[in-house]
Parts: C-alpha cells; structure tokens; sequence
C-alpha cells in the first residue's frame, strides 16, 4: 500500500513528498480549525446557533443577524486565521534556518522592527491616517531584517547562531525605543500604541482582511514550493552544500518569507507574540517533521491558536474585548520556559 505521495516537475526541480499519515493529520486539523472557526462565529454577546451562522454567512440578505456575523466577527475571525497562519509559517521558517528551536519572528528582532516603525508612525503623525500604519510596519520589519542580515554576515556567508544573537541584540534595542516613544509621547497616543503593541484584532474590518490576504495566499505556497531546501536547511550548512543547495541564496529567499508573512501579521494585528515560536513545535509533534507537514501544520495551528486567543478575550470577559496578544502570552511564556528547561536537560 503506497504511505506516501511525490509531486515533482518535469525538471526535477520542485519535489514534494506527502507521506499519507502527514496528509490525514493535515485533513483532521483542518477539520478542527473549521469546527473553531465556527464556534468563533457562533459564541459571544449575542449567541447564535450553526444554522444562524450558515445563514448569515451564505445567504446574508435572509439573516437576521447579518451585522453581527458579515461585520463583526467574520472579518475578525478571517484575520485572525490569516495573522497566525503567517506567524505560525514565519516561525516554522525561522526556526529551520537558524537551526534553533527558539527562534520567532518577535524573539529575533522582526517583528519588533515593525513595531518600532509603526510607534514613530504614531507618535511623529499624530493627525495622519490610519491607514498608512500597515505599510510603514512592513517596511520597518524588513529593515530590521536587513539589518540583522548584515550585522550577522561574516566573510562569504551569515552563520546561524551569529543570526539569533544579532538578532535578539538588535530587538531588545528596538523594544528601547518603542518604550523610549511611549514614555515621551502624548497620553491619547500612548494608549492607542499600548494596545496596538499588544497585539488586538479589535475593529477588524474587510478591508485587514484584504489586506493581509495576498501576503498569505502568496508567501505560504512559496514555502511550500521551497519544501526541500528549507528540510535541507537543517543540516550543517557543508553538508547542505555537498548534497547541491546553494545555501546563501536559499536562506535570504526563506527569510524574506518569513519577514513578509511576520512583517504582514504585525501590520494588521499589532505585536501578537509567541504564535511563531508555539506553532511550529505543535506541528512536529501532530503532523511529523516532514518539512511539507511542518509548513501545513504550523500554518493551520497558528491560525487556531490566534483564532481561540481572540475567542477568549472578545467573550470570556463581556462587556471588555481584551487583546489577544494578552492570552497568546499567557500561554507562550511558560511554554519558552519549557523548550529551555528542556534544552538544557538534554
């Protein structure tokens, strides 16, 4: 009986391979994202049933709850998928190419420079728009990148743990400056950016999910396709060189995935924390750590997490919408705690 599945172009250049136990655990984990996705829409202030939901999801014009559902939770619900699908992906990457179980998106510095640039944003723009927020946090996320990319390079190539100790240098400076930018800026600004900085899908409208939409639905399938030599990436880096991958050019690729989809996450949702360093490490443990499962199962778990994150903190606590960075954290803290415990008994 065939256990596994090859995908390859004529040109053997794209090669991925779906063992059919990584494809079952991929299908029933997208059953419980569903499941959750709808209890999402169905749970709050005002509680509906699945029908209610499938009405107003599927025939709005015919719902009697259509503001609630088309305006208030399921463009909410939609990001809040999309957002942790990039974190969980971004922190996959991250991980497998600095060889480091530790490795986030917020841990080593980027999504700490979207932060950075979105707070300069709001303090130095008090009467601009709203709307340019989500660019100015893309752009600064990948200067933090290239700059961590070029303080790590050294002689013909960037070192990987050279990477991760450039790269937490340069967020906790980063972080200095956001607390630098909150303590000398005006009160109504400062407690917009608090709550911007910890991480809330609050007022989420079509228009974040539209916006975050292309980032997804493009640098995920990317990472998909760069299956192998993200798997390879994992190796020291002569061997990876032995076995034909050009490791400095597949490496920059990689991380410019990983800033797009944490540079978008942190534009639309603010600085959510801990769903790219959680995520991937669930996916081992659920989907295996062939390299097309860890991309889907972190992809598929960061968006649960985040999704039961916000779920929590818009219901659990009524009449206050608290952020969802706030439960992330909750549960992210203790579990860094774990992985350096763990590391440091083995």
């Amino acid at each position: 009986m065939t256990t596994h599945y090859l995908l390859r172009s004529r040109s053997e250049h794209l090669a991925l391979a779906f063992h059919r136990q990584t494809i079952l655990r991929c299908l029933l984990l997208l059953v419980i994202l569903l499941a959750g996705f709808v209890a999402y829409l169905c749970i709050g202030s005002t509680m509906l049933t699945p029908l209610d939901v499938a009405v107003g999801v599927f025939q709005p014009e015919r719902s009697d709850h259509q503001f609630v559902i088309q305006t208030l939770r399921l463009p909410r619900g939609l990001l809040a998928v999309l957002v942790g699908a990039g974190l969980g992906v971004s922190g996959a990457i991250l991980q497998q190419v600095v060889r480091n179980p530790l490795a986030s998106p917020d841990i080593i510095g980027i999504s700490d420079g979207a932060a950075a640039a979105a707070m300069l944003y709001l303090s130095l723009m008090a009467g601009g728009s709203i709307a340019f927020l989500p660019p100015v946090a893309m752009v600064g996320a990948g200067i933090a990148s290239m700059a961590i990319y070029a303080l790590a390079w050294k002689n013909s190539g960037v070192l990987p743990i050279r990477l991760v100790l450039v790269g937490i240098a340069l967020a906790m400076a980063l972080k200095a400056v956001v607390t630098l930018i909150l303590v000398m800026g005006p009160m109504s600004t400062t407690i917009q950016a608090y709550v911007w900085l910890t991480g809330s899908l609050y007022g989420a409208g079509w228009q974040d999910v539209y916006g975050m939409l292309p980032w997804v639905a493009g640098f995920v399938p990317l990472t998909l396709l760069a299956a192998r030599p993200l798997g390879l990436m994992g190796m020291n880096d002569s061997h990876a060189l032995g076995l034909g991958l050009a490791v400095g050019r597949y490496r920059l690729l990689l991380l410019l995935c990983s800033v797009a989809l944490a540079g978008s996450a942190v534009a639309f949702a603010g600085g959510i924390a801990f769903v790219g360093l959680i995520a991937p490490h669930l996916a081992r443990g659920f989907t295996g750590r062939t390299m097309p499962g860890l991309i889907l199962g972190s992809c598929m778990t960061g968006a649960l997490l985040l999704l039961l994150a916000d779920l929590i903190g818009r219901s659990a606590f009524l009449p206050q919408d608290l952020p969802a960075g706030i439960f992330v954290s909750a549960v992210g803290a203790p579990f860094f705690i774990y992985l350096l415990y763990r590391r440091r008994t083995h």
